[in-house]
């Protein structure tokens, strides 16, 4: 398996396996944690979107520190910043200052944190083996998505939330241990066309952004309140979504890699459509709900190989790959910003949670059209190729 023989790339996915460790725990239950500690829905969809949108006005920084100390120091500093949210959200009970304090961290810890790990994973990966390599990435975090939901949401009813949300904090922190043996990446001080080759990136993930509201945040809180609002419930049904998404990832890494990008593309976002259609009309019934998150790791499996695929090669192939993630984080603050927004507003005017789910199939429509265009330039030799990191 050539794309095991990166090993810079292996230790990243170490990294990220234990990052997503506490991501599918403690992270898992940060929406519905709001929801129970007396925020409502429209709410808890409006502090996301603040978030997101602090997230927007802080990442031109990312690129300033960037320039100056490389991307390995930011992508450790990140994922510490990350860490200290959750005794943060342990503290939240209602709309107040503990809320608005951990919107202002949260924003920081992930603006940080995800726009340089995707600058540095699209750096020191082969583009060659991309989807195999995130398609093994993805593996792994299904994997240790299995029991960490099922402990978290344990830990919740048994211990309470200081605790639960303290050991992901311990976590995430301990993730940070595979990225000391890595290289850092310098940034140069100028790279002209950068912004130019982020467009399509930058559409990308705003699309996506705006399906991430409807299938990620909306759902999850449709999925709580479905299961009576029980912390033990809603971790065991994540739990099943890992177990069901463990494989897939893998299976498509390798169809991608073998040009088959565009039929990914029918795969990955037809599959998408369907789930959002079928999480719509399961919510508020216990038994398919769980069926239909379960059926969203599959999507997973399938989505994020053939999106991400894109997107880092399209970094790697850019002047510089952290403007080129700058910019398209960016893009997904901004979508997945109007997306929370939209969702919140028709919640509070009285509409129901699945009409709010329903809202993604915009994002997801738009994700279709500019994947297909990425992988049929591909198969027309238009696609850059991906130029050495210097």
């Amino acid at each position: 398996m050539a794309f095991f023989r990166n090993t810079t790339v292996n230790l990243l996915n170490l990294h990220y396996g234990v990052h997503a460790l506490a991501l599918s725990g403690g992270g898992a239950f940060f929406a519905v944690f709001l929801l129970r500690a007396g925020v409502p829905a429209h709410g808890v969809l409006a502090s996301l979107a603040a978030i997101l949108i602090g997230r927007f006005f802080i990442r031109p920084a990312v690129l300033v520190l960037g320039k100056r100390y490389g991307l390995k120091p930011l992508v450790i500093a990140g994922t510490i910043l990350t860490a200290l949210q959750y005794p943060l959200l342990a503290e939240v009970n209602g709309v107040g200052w503990p809320l608005l304090v951990l919107c202002v961290v949260s924003s920081l810890g992930d603006t940080f944190y995800w726009t340089s790990y995707h600058a540095y994973f699209a750096s020191l990966g082969d583009a060659e083996h991309r989807g195999h390599q995130i398609g093994a990435r993805e593996a792994i975090a299904a994997v240790v998505g299995i029991a960490a939901p099922l402990l978290t949401g344990w830990a919740l009813v048994t211990l309470g939330p200081r605790v639960a949300f303290g050991a992901t904090a311990v976590v995430l922190t301990l993730s940070a241990l595979p990225l000391l043996r890595t290289p850092n990446v310098l940034i140069a001080a100028d790279a002209p066309g950068a912004l130019r080759a982020a467009l399509p990136g930058m559409l990308l993930f705003a699309a996506d952004g705006w399906t991430a509201a409807g299938y990620v945040f909306v759902w999850q809180i449709a999925l709580f309140i479905s299961l009576g609002e029980n912390f033990a419930a809603f971790g065991g049904a994540m739990a099943i979504a890992a177990i069901a998404g463990a494989i897939t990832g893998l299976l498509l890494g390798r169809f991608i890699d073998a040009g088959h990008g565009r039929r990914a593309v029918w795969l990955a976002i037809g599959a998408m459509a369907a789930t959002l259609i079928f999480r719509a009309y399961g919510y508020g019934h216990p038994a398919i709900a769980v069926v239909a998150n379960a059926a969203g790791a599959l999507v997973n499996a399938f989505y994020v190989p053939t999106l991400m695929t894109a997107v880092y090669n399209q970094a790697q192939a850019s002047p510089c790959p952290l403007r080129f993630h700058v910019a398209t984080e960016g893009g997904w603050d901004a979508g997945g910003a109007a997306g929370c927004l939209a969702a919140a507003g028709l919640l509070w005017g009285g509409a129901p949670l699945s009409s709010a789910i329903l809202l993604s199939l915009l994002g997801t429509s738009a994700a279709f059209a500019l994947l297909r265009r990425y992988y049929g330039a591909q198969v027309a030799g238009e696609a850059p190729a991906p130029t050495p990191v210097r």
